[in-house]
């Protein structure tokens, strides 16, 4: 159980770092997004290659064309490489961004939460470097492998596997990114359940930062469904710059562990009008109206009067 002395410490150096972090948090959920439609926007014209264009060289019973019907597709990603560099390049830059943050929150919840698994930090340190760097280097391998291609004379089946896919840098990059992503991805689920369970994120924040654990791992959707990990570091930086909705979640300052009341809690709060789960105190309930008591009439002057008119019949 750490000290009062120690609890003002992390407090302090928590909100140091937040200060630091809100607005890269912020900007890298941007940055995350426009990367996600800089790469959509490029591939958008790519040439594709049906069923039947693909099987047209074995109708005509050629097994190996000279000219691939993919010859085309590799030509334009050579021909497109800066603009998917530039997107891979501020996916990047949001990772890296991604990673800070994913740190501040790992180390805070692991303080509220000793028995939190000490695994996630390093899953998270290394893995957010490997995969910012791992998928630029992907798309710069890529590129070369591309332009080899189409400044080459070989434009077989075989050309093109190597160039897309096969090429010995290709695999090597692949699986190197594979792993990097598994990293990430096991980090940040881990991360966020656990600061949720402390109280440091609200309890949808915490299910959003498992969902975008799982798109690091598995980028489906395009860039329809990358809106979910750059919502959710906007968020996180909104919620580290203090401009939370409803104050910055009790756990912060207090320096230890808050969990969010379950539903059961909830009612029973109100039904007792008192405070559940993460400290926060109940809403105030008007004073109840005090109506007051009508004057009664004063009987002195009445009294008076009867003797006055008494004394004037006598």
């Amino acid at each position: 159980m750490p000290s009062a002395s120690e609890i003002r410490e992390q407090t302090a150096q928590e909100l140091e770092r937040r200060k630091r972090l809100a607005v890269p948090a912020f900007a890298g959920g941007v940055l995350y997004l426009l990367s996600a439609v800089t790469i959509a926007a490029v591939l958008k014209s790519a040439p594709t290659v049906g069923l039947l264009q693909g099987l047209e060289p074995a109708l005509r019973g050629e097994a190996n064309p000279r000219v691939s019907p993919r010859a085309s597709e590799v030509k334009f990603i050579s021909h497109h490489a800066f603009g998917l560099i530039a997107g891979s390049t501020l996916a990047a830059i949001a990772i890296g961004a991604l990673t800070l943050v994913l740190l501040l929150l790992a180390d805070a919840t692991r303080f509220r939460r000793p028995g939190m698994w000490p695994g996630a930090r390093p899953l998270v340190l290394y893995g957010g470097i490997a995969f910012a760097v791992v998928s630029l280097g992907h798309q710069v391998v890529g590129a070369v492998e591309t332009h080899k291609f189409a400044v080459g004379h070989d434009f077989s089946n075989h050309a093109v596997d190597q160039a897309l896919t096969k090429g010995t840098l290709n695999v090597i990059v692949v699986y190197l990114a594979l792993i990097a992503a598994v990293a990430l991805a096991g980090g940040t689920i881990i991360v966020s359940m656990n600061a949720q369970r402390v109280g440091l994120i609200p309890r949808w924040m915490g299910i959003l930062g498992i969902f975008t654990g799982v798109l690091i791992f598995l980028p489906i959707g395009g860039a329809q469904l990358q809106v979910v990990p750059a919502f959710w570091l906007v968020m996180l930086g909104i919620l580290l710059m203090g401009r939370w909705s409803k104050g910055d979640p009790p756990a912060w300052a207090a320096g230890e562990a808050r969990p969010w009341p379950s539903q059961a809690q909830l009612r029973a709060e109100r039904e007792s009008g008192k405070p559940a789960g993460n400290g926060r105190p109940p809403a105030s309930k008007p004073a109840a109206d005090v109506t007051p008591a009508p004057a009664q009439p004063a009987s002195g002057g009445s009294s008076r009067r009867r003797r006055r008119k008494r004394k004037a019949r006598g």
